[in-house]
């Protein structure tokens, strides 16, 4: 029986990580530190009025953030890649954005179930061009096909039946789209035990409840069991305020920018104590009269992520469709 504080496991899973951790601890002191000076700063949630997402009606807004979201991962290397739109450079997360609305600009029907099912290695990497090629472009082809797929065959090529489908609730969709769509799945192992993160589930349950403006498709009322987003850039900033704490051997890793196999302990124990990091700031800001949920403890970290000094600990690099 699932845990009603808990009910998609992501918290008691990755607490045992954290506590049998043999690379990475977190720093109660620093978490108070943290939260003390956290405590009146304003949450910025997405701007989804930003001129690089795409909106054009209802069914086609919810198929657009799950392919947005399909693909939101592994933009880093050096090279970076780089999209340029209309006469500005964009690289990482906004360069995924700026490819996907040229692309709809141009005409390319990504909200379609039929297109994306049968798309093609050459058009996926036409509507990804840009200085260098994107990584993992044959990954983001399978996963558009296996989108559209998904989308075609159970949902008569509208994502939003799924959506309906779970009843106003964010743990059910994400449910939903960790089944359905396997590429969501976001499970590791740690110890021969299983390790939930689901990471682009939960941020596509998120994106819905912003670009909907929390009404029609994007009316959760649970959303507040959503864990922190794990990723790469949340963990570097909680290491910049000394929340997380690495042993000297991953710490020079890190610093190297040696790559770090996807599911290694090292990986999971990152990602782990990312969640708990997180989860102990949000309790942490909670008893000083700062109720967030973790989503926007994770938003509020993300943002300080966009200005780190160019001497922070770089991020850990790991090749994954799942970040």
């Amino acid at each position: 029986m699932a845990d009603p504080l808990d009910p998609l496991g992501v918290l008691s899973t990755t607490r045992r990580v954290v506590e049998r951790a043999r690379f990475v601890r977190i720093d109660a002191d620093a978490v108070a530190q943290t939260a003390a000076a956290l405590v009146d700063q304003q949450v910025a949630p997405p701007d989804w009025s930003h001129e690089l997402h795409w909106s054009d009606g209802r069914e086609a807004l919810a198929n657009y953030i799950l392919v947005l979201d399909a693909t939101n991962f592994c933009f880093w290397g050096e090279p970076r890649w780089r999209v340029a739109y209309r006469g500005r450079r964009y690289d990482g997360y906004w360069a995924l954005a700026a490819a996907l609305k040229r692309a709809l600009e141009r005409g390319v029907p990504l909200t379609d179930a039929g297109y994306l099912a049968a798309i093609s290695r050459d058009e996926v990497a036409s509507i990804f061009a840009g200085e260098g090629e994107i990584p993992l472009l044959d990954e983001r082809v399978a996963i558009l096909q296996e989108t559209g797929r998904v989308l075609r065959d159970r949902y008569a090529g509208r994502f939003s039946q799924a959506i309906e489908q779970a009843g106003r609730s964010a743990v059910s969709l994400v449910r939903i789209i960790a089944e359905d769509f396997p590429s969501f799945r976001d499970v590791a192992y740690y110890d021969g035990e299983p390790v939930y993160f689901y990471k682009r589930a939960q941020i596509l349950v998120g994106d819905l409840a912003g670009a909907f403006g929390g009404r029609d498709l994007g009316a959760f009322e649970d959303l507040d069991a959503l864990t922190a987003f794990a990723d790469y850039k949340v963990p570097q900033v909680l290491h910049h305020l000394g929340m997380l704490r690495y042993a000297p051997e991953l710490r020079d890793r890190l610093a190297r920018r040696a790559l770090l196999p996807a599911g290694s302990p090292e990986e999971v124990e990152i990602r782990a104590a990312t969640i708990w990091g997180v989860e102990a700031l949000r309790r942490a800001l909670a008893e000083r009269g700062r109720p967030l949920a973790a989503y926007q403890v994770d938003w509020l970290l993300w943002n300080a992520g966009q200005s780190l000094p160019a001497d922070a600990l770089p991020y850990h690099r790991t090749r994954t469709i799942f970040y």
